[in-house]
């Protein structure tokens, strides 16, 4: 289980990890399986985890009063999950992560997370990029959301992650589009016709 997040982590660092390096790091990462809609956080709860997705789906919304769900992130295979905000500032999350799919999950506690930091240089270069990428990726996201039509927000999502369109609902997709599902469905029937 652990090849997967080594492989990534390979992938997204100057050199491969050396055979101690990968020894501290599945002594920090715990493999763990979720069943689908099972959470890995509640809102209310400060967050002090973090998961590496070895398969699965999952996601990260925030319910409203009245009780409407509004996504703010989905994850697949390959991805990372947690709240940065609860868990840097240690405050409660104003989010719900759960699992979309039978999920399984390598997770380690934040803490452990800042130990690998320290003692593994290509662990804390592959973090710095993910962080640049995450952040590089919400601007990109919130500069559609304010200029761009339910039409092109669709395209771009549809052109960056169709996998996401093969593993969730329309419902789903509509709340992290910040449009309705009939606007969806609109949209989808408009660009079949392309």
């Amino acid at each position: 289980m652990h090849e997967s997040l080594f492989s990534y982590i390979n992938q997204n660092a100057a050199s491969p990890l050396t055979s101690d390096e990968e020894a501290l790091i599945m002594a920090s990462f715990q493999p763990k399986k979720y069943r689908k809609k099972q959470y890995f956080l509640q809102e209310g709860d400060v967050c002090k985890y973090v998961g590496f997705i070895v398969k699965g789906a999952m996601r990260q919304y925030s319910v409203d009063d009245k009780g409407a769900e509004h996504i703010v992130n989905l994850f697949l295979e390959n991805w990372w999950v947690s709240d940065r905000e609860s868990a840097v500032m240690l405050t409660p999350s104003r989010y719900n992560i759960d699992t979309w799919e039978d999920t399984e999950l390598l997770v380690a506690t934040v803490a452990d997370m800042v130990d690998l930091i320290g003692k593994i240089p290509l662990f804390g270069q592959m973090t710095r990029l993910m962080d640049q990428r995450s952040f590089i990726a919400s601007q990109r996201r919130l500069n559609s959301t304010i200029s761009n039509t339910a039409d092109k927000r669709y395209e771009e999502f549809a052109d960056n992650h169709p996998k996401f369109i093969q593993r969730f609902p329309q419902h789903i997709i509509a709340s992290y589009l910040g449009i309705t599902k009939d606007t969806l469905s609109r949209v989808r029937k408009q660009a079949m016709k392309k």
